[in-house]
Order: C-alpha cells, then structure tokens, then sequence
C-alpha cells in the first residue's frame, strides 16, 4: 500500500487522525522527528481511538534516516508551492506521500530533494494559506487509492 510520511508534525489531533486514516486503508505512516508532542500525548489518542494499535507506524529520527530507509521509492511531497495539481500524479502502490508541518509546511531543503513533477499542490482559492493537515493527507491518500482502483478495500 502507500506510505504516508509526516515530517515534524506538531498538532497531535492530525496525526491521531492520520494514524486512524492509516489503520482502515493500510498505508504505512512515517512520522519524522522531531515531533511537537509525545507519542503518548492525551490529545493524540482522542482522535486515533483504538485504531493506533491497527495502525503500521515507523519512526525516523531525521529526514535523511527517513529517506535512507525509503531509499528508492517514489516520494510525493505535498506542498502550496507545487505547480502540479495532485490528481495529475500517477499514483503507483509504495509511492511515498510526504506532508510538512502544520504551522510552515515543508522546508525548501525538503522540497529541493524532488524534481518538480513529484512536488504537488492541492487546487484552492488564491491567497488562502493551506488546508487542515488530516484533511489533506485524507485527499490525497483517498486519490492515490482511487487510482488503484481501492485494491483491498471494501
């Protein structure tokens, strides 16, 4: 299935909903340090109820440990800063989705790993800053899985 990768999230209800998204689609979440909370925060398992335990979720002390134990795999960075609209990508199983924090988004030294085509934006109203991070880990994983025809869902 995909992997979605979060790189220094800070808001601990996303990513309890990014971990439930993970446990009902069977995508792999990365979270890559450091964090903004504890993974024991009580916020975080408010909204990831019981499902953090159905989850797959792999830890990264950095962005380069990150990409090492990815080494290969074809990475999709989400981003305002992308010129390509996101259902225009050609979503392939084991793609990685890789989504930035929710007070800066990804880092220009982030972004400046991939080629253009593998840096997406998600259409919206001009001047408006982003989405709600869930919400837009949900977007994407939603077209990614549509492409695929939602193989192993119900």
């Amino acid at each position: 299935m995909f992997h979605i990768a979060l790189y220094e999230p800070e808001i601990p209800p996303n990513t309890g909903n990014i971990m439930r998204l993970c446990a009902n689609t069977g995508c792999t979440l990365h979270l890559i340090h450091p964090l903004g909370f504890d993974l024991d925060e009580k916020k975080l398992r408010r909204a990831s109820l019981d499902y953090r335990d159905l989850a797959v979720i792999k830890e990264h002390p950095n962005f380069p440990a990150f990409l090492k134990s990815l080494q290969g795999a074809t990475i999709y960075a989400l981003t305002t800063k992308g010129n390509k609209v996101h259902s225009k990508a050609n979503f392939q199983v084991d793609d990685v989705l890789l989504f930035g924090p929710e007070t800066r988004g990804l880092p220009d030294h982030v972004l400046q790993t991939l080629d253009d085509p593998y840096k997406l934006r998600i259409p919206m109203i001009p001047n408006r800053r982003s989405l709600n991070l869930s919400n837009t880990v949900a977007i994407i994983v939603y077209e990614a899985l549509r492409q695929q025809d939602f193989k192993g869902l119900e």
